[in-house]
């Protein structure tokens, strides 16, 4: 694709690396076929080709309008395109540039500006999340349906195992999973403690930036990113990894060195960072033997579909760890028939296209229910609170099941 980037950002990081991913793209149109928006809405616009093109224009000068920053908006930023793409388009990168200059030329409507302000605020900071989402869940009856589906029921965190051990590795307790989902982190600390590993917690580390970024303050997203690494730099030589729970977040810390390449006081640290984060399967996968032995082994454990989270397998590109490894402990793991689509959550996609997250998400829900599966799991705390809400199966982190797998092993048959 040929290219003439305007003067304001045209020798620029940002014009430079948006230019060489224009370059890349060839108009092929294979990534149309896997857009999950493109699929829902039939626009040209609303999948990936077509939203190159309106940044393209937007990088070379042409106008802004609302209708351009309503057709990024609607983009999940899934990457299922990244992985379906034969010539590397990384598009995610390029989203993320063509949306902050979209964000500085087309001022928002004043309820946007705000319902954003408060998700930002809101959300990228535990210790306001957690007491916010703790009220809510205790005047969940009295709430309307709408917004009883955003809150789930009140989970609770099991013991975090005190023992100590020469192996350690550290964890990101996140902004969000904390308060949704806080035995997820206790759970994988058992099992690790089980292996004779230690797993800990920066106190200082919170919110791995992605929040923010993605909303378009990158200044903001890149300040929580460099507050992380400090937190965790004082560990770095006696840690063996930094070990993500959360797929969004591991997707965004692997980025650190390429988001902070041009930080002069950050940049060497957050390559040594990304370098060492690891999402929770990468790192169990060669404990493998070592689990089958603790879990024991059964064939007639209830099958459990497992979904795994774009921010996995398209973002981070890993894919088949969680299933291998469920199915060694003798799971029946079974994956639905669009696997590779996005269920709708996309981090605050759900909470600001409602309307299209909901149809994603009862799509993926109709196709995990004809897997025939008791319970769903995932990787990501996002997917599975905006899964839960639509169904009465269980859905949960895949770290809580193989902690029980650990805790109670099966029976010989």
């Amino acid at each position: 694709m040929q290219t003439n980037l305007a003067d304001f950002i045209k020798g620029t990081p940002a014009g430079d690396e948006a230019e060489s991913i224009l370059r890349a793209c060839v108009h092929c149109g294979f990534c149309t076929a896997t857009c999950p928006t493109y699929q829902l809405l039939g626009d040209e616009l609303d999948g990936p080709r077509g939203r190159i093109y309106l940044i393209k224009q937007v990088l070379e000068g042409a106008p802004v309008t609302a209708s351009t920053q309503l057709h990024l908006d609607r983009c999940l930023t899934c990457r299922n395109c990244e992985s379906t793409c034969p010539s590397g388009v990384r598009y995610g990168r390029l989203a993320d540039i063509g949306r902050h200059v979209v964000e500085q030329r087309v001022r928002r409507k004043l309820p946007d500006r705000i319902r954003r302000w408060v998700l930002k605020e809101g959300l990228s900071h535990k210790a306001l999340f957690t007491p916010a989402l703790r009220a809510g869940q205790l005047l969940r009856p009295l709430l309307p349906t709408t917004l009883q589906d955003k809150l789930p029921p009140l989970r609770l965190a099991q013991t975090w195992p005190s023992q100590k051990h020469a192996r350690s590795m550290l964890v990101l307790d996140g902004c969000v999973q904390p308060g949704l989902a806080p035995n997820v982190n206790a759970a994988a600390a058992r099992v690790f403690d089980a292996l004779g590993v230690q797993l800990f917690a920066a106190a200082q580390a919170g919110c791995c930036g992605a929040v923010r970024f993605h909303m378009n303050d990158q200044q903001g997203g890149l300040a929580h990113m460099r507050r992380n690494i400090d937190a965790w730099w004082p560990h770095v030589q006696q840690v063996e990894a930094i070990v993500m729970t959360a797929s969004g977040c591991g997707s965004t810390v692997k980025d650190y060195g390429h988001l902070l390449a041009h930080d002069p006081a950050y940049a060497d640290k957050a390559a040594r960072i990304s370098a060492l984060t690891k999402d929770l399967s990468e790192v169990l996968l060669a404990f493998e033997p070592e689990l089958v032995k603790l879990a024991g082994s059964a064939d007639t454990r209830e099958p459990v579909a497992y979904h795994p989270p774009c921010s996995l397998q398209h973002g981070q590109q890993v894919r088949g760890k969680v299933e291998a490894m469920l199915k060694a402990l003798g799971v029946d793991v079974r994956l639905c028939a669009d696997a590779h689509l996005c269920c709708g959550s996309a981090g605050t996609y759900s909470l600001l296209q409602p309307e299209l997250a909901l149809q994603l998400r009862d799509r993926k829900l109709e196709n995990l229910a004809e897997t025939g599966a008791a319970r769903v799991v995932s990787a990501n705390v996002g997917c599975i609170g905006h899964l839960q809400s639509g169904t009465e199966t269980p859905v949960e982190h895949w770290i809580e099941l193989v902690d029980r797998l650990v805790a109670r092993p099966a029976k010989p048959a």
